[in-house]
């Protein structure tokens, strides 16, 4: 049983002659997260070969209930004592050490022996490796106090060293993916900078060589998740290396020396967030902090897009995950809360507000693990070109569309409790504010916009796509989805002429309308999805879902004026 805290006391009526009767509300409450799941499920068995299925699925049942009691247990209690700081010791020495709760600490552990990241690596399941995973992942992250974040950096990291690393950094890499607890690594990511965020060709961090590939690092990081953790991965510019993004390059960096000390490194303060409290993030200058140059010197922003995939998509999976417990508590409530005479679950209109978040998180969760499909076939060697392809297009729109719609449906949530929505202790508030980070951690909504347009700029990616979704949706045969198939395709239609018109236009307006263009690839994307599982399936809810995503204005895009001052651009 889920320990929630929601508990609200109304007066009742005044019984005659007796004192007056309290009312309290029954909270909300979580059940096994694998079996309540009939999304997650129903996918497993779609997208699954049989026996992989049956070898997997006891597993998540086990972590599906241990989401729903011990590891929800520590994750709210991660979040009540959250990280604390210490700059100096009794005796005024400079320590910067970070304090974290214990049941911080055993998240860390918890996420080893389940092979949260390990179960990636080991690949005993090939490029269905990579959907288990992520499936553990959904389980886990929601009930985790955002410990979600940390091993998302650490898969990034574990992919960058398997790609750009060489023999001595593979005891780092077999740190990062142990499932050993002792053995077990986590990674930081340090990219952001006084000097830019999202920007990270104006990193000013300097790179001085010491020998060979050893360097030290000199420069302010102003704002470092998972500063407990045992490693990072960093940009800075090499001494002479020119300006620009070009001119940097992939450092690691070893935390701390063998007396467990920082090497060279000075926490300036912890930051105070909006949501994520439980994570310790904080403020840093390097002052010769020794690292190893990793890939190479040079373009090390393309390079580092290796570890950025990685965590784009676990940004992605946490934004579903999240969805899903906003979803799941919410319709528990309604069918514990009583108002003007009946159930919440009774009321016709609320029934439709529970309707349309559960279709959002269908919608997001299929292009989620959509991009998943394709990244473990890309690690794999077994994708096409056309697939890789497709994965470098749709990582950064998945991303944006999955962060926006997550907030949306946190939102959403909050008001189907009313008031008891609104108060901290209820726990329910931290759905919100924990979510608003999705749409900003690993790019900006604009920014991966952005992203998207460079994908298409660099290749002919579009036409891949529409030739993809087209193909897909020509073997939608049911035919209480012909209309949805129409609509997608005629949505497709619209986007490849905004596309051509947008090019003509020029840049600025490419750029001007990149947001909306992303978020029509996003619909019309998940409306394929969405089609092909109904199809495959045959369920009547499937199809009905498929049906009432598509009666939406999948590609409302319109042309920005000549002058590029519209607010917005998209297809009519």
């Amino acid at each position: 049983m889920v320990k929630f805290a929601y508990e609200v006391t109304t007066s009742g009526e005044r019984e005659p002659n007796g004192p007056m009767s309290e009312f309290f509300q029954d909270p909300p409450r979580l059940g096994n997260q694998y079996d309540d799941d009939a999304l997650l499920r129903a996918y497993l068995r779609w997208r699954l070969p049989a026996n992989v299925l049956a070898e997997i699925e006891p597993d998540l049942r086990r972590l599906g209930h241990r989401a729903a009691t011990d590891i929800l247990a520590l994750g709210e209690s991660a979040e009540a004592s959250p990280p604390r700081h210490v700059p100096y010791d009794a005796w005024g020495r400079r320590v910067d050490r970070i304090e974290t709760s214990d049941a911080w600490r055993e998240l860390d552990r918890i996420s080893a022996s389940e092979g949260i990241v390990a179960t990636a690596y080991e690949r005993r399941h090939g490029a269905h490796s990579r959907i288990h995973q992520f499936a553990r992942l959904y389980l886990f992250a929601p009930s985790s106090a955002l410990y979600s974040c940390p091993l998302a950096m650490t898969d990034g990291a574990a992919r960058f060293l398997e790609v750009h690393g060489d023999e001595t950094v593979q005891p780092v890499f077999a740190h990062l993916t142990s499932r050993d607890p002792n053995e077990f690594w986590t990674s930081g990511q340090w990219m952001t900078e006084r000097t830019g965020g999202s920007d990270v060709g104006t990193t000013s961090t300097i790179a001085a060589c010491e020998e060979g590939d050893t360097y030290s690092l000199y420069g302010s990081k102003w704002f470092t998740s998972a500063t407990t953790s045992q490693v990072a991965m960093t940009l800075a510019r090499i001494e002479g290396s020119p300006a620009g993004s070009h001119g940097l390059s992939v450092f690691l960096i070893t935390l701390r020396g063998n007396d467990g000390m920082l090497r060279n490194i000075q926490i300036e303060r912890l930051k105070d967030k909006l949501g994520t409290h439980a994570l310790p993030t904080a403020e840093l200058t390097l002052e010769g902090t020794p690292a190893q140059l990793v890939g190479g010197a040079g373009d090390g922003v393309r390079k580092i897009a290796t570890l950025f995939n990685i965590t784009r998509v676990y940004n992605a999976v946490a934004g579903v995950a999240g969805m899903r417990r906003a979803v799941a508590l919410a319709g528990d409530y309604a069918r514990r809360r009583r108002a003007f005479g009946k159930l919440l679950i009774e009321h016709p209109l609320h029934v439709e507000t529970l309707a349309d978040m559960q279709l959002e998180l269908c919608a997001a969760f299929l292009l989620a693990f959509r991009v998943v499909e394709l990244l473990g076939k890309d690690e794999c060697s077994e994708a096409t070109e056309s697939e890789s392809q497709l994965l470098r297009l749709l990582i950064p729109v998945v991303k944006l569309y999955t962060a926006k719609q997550a907030i949306a449906v946190a939102s959403e949530a909050l008001e189907a409790f009313g008031g008891a929505g609104y108060v901290e202790d209820t726990g329910i508030p931290r759905l919100l504010r924990d979510a608003q980070v999705l749409s900003i951690w690993e790019g900006t909504t604009n920014i991966l916009s952005l992203d998207a347009l460079r994908a298409m700029e660099r290749s002919d990616v579009l036409s891949v796509w529409a030739a993809d979704v087209r193909s897909r949706l020509g073997g939608v045969r049911l035919s209480g989805l012909s209309s949805c198939v129409e609509h997608t395709l005629n949505a497709v239609h619209r986007i490849e002429q905004y596309a051509t018109r947008a090019q003509g236009a020029g840049s600025e307006s490419q750029q001007a309308g990149a947001r909306a263009f992303a978020f029509a690839i996003a619909r019309t994307e998940a409306a394929t999805l969405l089609a092909e599982q109904a199809n495959t399936q045959g369920d009547h809810a499937a199809a009905t879902a498929a049906r009432r995503w598509c009666a939406r204005e999948l590609a409302p895009l319109v042309e920005a004026d000549a002058d590029h001052r519209a607010g917005s651009i998209a297809l009519q």
